[in-house]
C-alpha cells in the first residue's frame, strides 16, 4: 500500500507539521511527524538540504516499515532523494540480520522506538539543477514497497525553494523642471553696532569699536560692487534703540543714527539709480524678548510676562516694571548684559545676477553656487548622465543652496530614492508641492518599503499622465514580477 503524508503549516512558529491519517490496518497509527529544523542552500554546483524530522508522534507496527522519501519538484522536473526507513521493531531485527544497513547519502534507516521521543537528522547533497530554483520539496510515504509508484502520485509541500537572486525594484523616477527666474535677485544682510556719545547721532569713525563695524558694513557693500556679475538695485538700513530711557528720545536716536549710518555710506559710493530706505525701531523689545528667552535668570517668567504682556501699553511704563522687579536686580543684569546688543543698525544689500550660460554655471556651481539659479543648475544636470555622480550632486547643491524650494526638494527626494534613503527622501518631499512628480515619487518610497499594494494604489491615477506613463507603466510591471517572485 502507498500513502502520502499530508501537510498543515503551523503559522505560529517555524515547525512544518505532517500528519498521517487512514494508513494500513497495523502499519502506521494515526499521529504525526514533525520538521523542526530546515535548512536549503546552494554550495557551488551543489544543492544542499538539511532537515531535523521528529518522528515521535508516530507508532510503526513491530512487523512493519514506513518509507518516505522527500521529493523536490518543479513542473514535470522531479528529484527524489534519499529515502527514510522507519522499522517496527522485528523488522528492523530482520534488516539487520540481512545486512542490509543504510549506505551513508543513500538511505536513512532507523528503528522505531514506539511512545519514545526520536529524530531523525537528514542531510542530504546532489547535483543543481537549474529548475531547482524555484521548487517545491513534498513527502511521499511507501507502506507497500510500490517504490517508483509512490512518487508517481501527488503529494504535499513541505516548503517552496526559492534559491533565485531576489528581484530588486528600481522605481523610475521623473525629476520636476524648475521655472527660470525673470529677475535673479539676492541680498547681503548684516548688522552693525556702532558706538555713539550718549544722546548723539553723529557717527565717529575711530570711536570704540567703530573702526571694526564700519569695516565690515564696507566689505559687505564692496564684495557685491565689485562681483561684475552682479548690480546693486537697494540699500536699507534699520536703526534699532535699547529700552533704555524715554521710548521718545529712542525713537530720535534710533531713526537719526540709521540716517546717519545711510549718509556714511553715501558718502563713500556711488549707487546710482539704487533705492535708498532708512527705518527704524524706536526700542527692540523683541530681541529683548528673545535673549531672556534664551537666558537663565531667576527671574525669566516674570520677565517674559512684562514683556508681553498688552498692559501697559505705554513702553515707558512698562520699563518701569522692568526696572522695580525684584529690586531692580535683574534690570542690572539686563542693562550689563544685553541692552548694549539692542543698539544696532541692520543693512541689507539688495542686488540683481545676470543670467548664466551652462558653461559658466558649470564653473559657478563649484565656486560660488548663490549665483546661480534652481533652473540654472538643472540644465547643468541635464548635460551629465543620469543617475551619475555628477547628475546626483548637482541636485544635492541645489536642494543645499535653496533648502525650502519646492522643486529641489522633488529632486533631490529623487536622487534619495535612487540610493534606497527613504528616510531622507520622506524629509525632501515633505517641502515639495502636490504634483504627479511627487506622487510618483511616494509611489517609488513605497516600492523601496515593501508597500506593493500601496505603491499601486498611487501609481494607477498617474497612467494616463502622459509625460509619466513610460514611467509608471515600468514601475508596475516590475511590482508585478515581484509579486510573483
Amino acid at each position: 500500500m502507498k500513502r502520502l503524508l499530508t501537510i498543515t503549516i503551523m503559522l505560529f512558529g517555524a515547525t512544518t507539521l505532517l500528519t498521517a491519517q487512514d494508513t494500513a490496518p497495523g502499519a502506521v497509527q494515526e499521529g504525526t511527524i514533525l520538521i523542526e529544523r530546515k535548512m536549503v542552500e546552494k554550495a557551488d554546483s551543489f544543492l544542499v538540504v538539511d532537515m531535523t524530522v521528529n518522528i515521535s508522534g508516530i507508532e510503526v507496527d513491530r512487523n512493519r516499515s514506513v518509507v518516505c522519501t522527500p521529493l523536490i519538484h518543479h513542473g514535470d522536473s522531479l528529484r527524489p532523494l534519499p529515502p527514510i526507513v522507519i522499522n517496527g521493531r522485528d523488522r528492523h531485527i530482520l534488516y539487520e540480520r540481512q545486512e542490509r544497513k543504510a549506505e551513508p547519502g543513500l538511505s536513512f534507516v532507523v528503528r522505531r522506538q514506539n511512545k519514545k521521543e526520536q529524530r531523525i537528522d537528514y542531510h542530504a547533497h546532489f547535483p543543481f539543477s537549474k529548475w531547482m530554483e524555484k521548487s517545491e520539496l513534498s513527502l511521499v510515504t511507501d507502506l507497500c514497497g510500490c517504490g517508483w509508484e509512490a512518487l508517481q502520485n501527488d503529494s504535499s509541500v513541505l516548503f517552496s525553494i526559492n534559491m533565485a537572486d531576489p528581484i530588486l525594484l528600481v522605481p523610475q523616477l521623473a525629476y520636476a523642471v524648475p521655472q527660470p527666474e525673470p529677475v535673479k535677485q539676492r541680498a547681503l544682510e548684516g548688522r552693525a553696532f556702532l558706538d555713539f556719545p550718549v544722546n548723539k547721532t553723529e557717527i565717529y569713525p575711530e570711536y570704540r569699536n567703530n573702526p571694526q563695524e564700519l569695516c565690515r558694513i564696507r566689505e559687505s557693500i564692496e564684495s557685491v560692487r565689485n562681483d561684475a556679475y552682479a548690480t546693486i538695485t537697494d540699500i536699507d538700513i534699520k536703526g534699532y534703540a535699547s529700552p533704555e530711557g524715554s521710548y521718545a528720545n529712542n525713537a530720535y536716536l534710533a531713526e537719526y543714527r540709521a540716517k546717519a549710518l545711510m549718509g556714511y555710506v553715501n558718502e563713500l559710493y556711488d549707487f546710482g539709480c539704487a533705492s535708498m530706505q532708512v527705518n527704524f525701531e524706536p526700542e527692540d523689545w523683541k530681541g529683548l524678548e528673545e535673549y531672556v528667552e534664551n537666558s537663565d535668570l531667576p527671574e525669566k517668567e516674570e520677565l517674559l510676562a512684562i514683556i508681553r504682556a498688552d498692559e501697559p501699553a505705554d513702553w515707558d511704563q512698562r520699563e518701569w516694571r522692568l526696572k522695580t522687579l525684584a529690586g531692580g536686580v535683574p534690570y542690572q543684569t539686563l542693562l550689563r548684559e544685553v541692552y548694549p546688543a539692542l543698539r544696532h543698525s541692520d543693512y541689507v544689500v539688495k542686488y540683481t545676477i545676470r543670467n548664466f550660460t551652462v558653461e559658466e554655471a558649470k564653473e559657478l556651481l563649484y565656486t560660488d553656487p548663490s549665483r546661480l539659479s534652481v533652473e540654472e543648475m538643472f540644465r547643468v544636470a541635464q548635460t551629465y548622465e543620469p543617475g551619475g555622480d555628477r547628475f546626483k550632486e548637482v541636485f544635492e547643491i541645489a536642494v543645499r543652496m535653496y533648502p525650502d524650494d519646492p522643486v529641489s526638494n522633488l529632486n533631490a527626494a529623487n536622487i534619495a530614492i535612487s540610493e534606497g534613503k527613504v528616510e531622507q527622501a520622506k524629509r525632501y518631499l515633505a517641502k515639495a508641492e502636490t504634483s504627479p512628480e511627487k506622487q510618483l515619487a511616494e509611489a517609488g518610497i513605497a516600492m523601496l518599503e515593501g508597500d506593493l499594494d500601496r505603491a499601486e494604489t498611487l501609481l494607477l491615477p498617474l497612467k494616463d499622465n502622459l509625460g509619466l506613463a513610460e514611467d509608471v507603466a515600468n514601475n508596475l510591471e516590475q511590482i508585478a514580477t515581484k509579486r510573483a517572485e
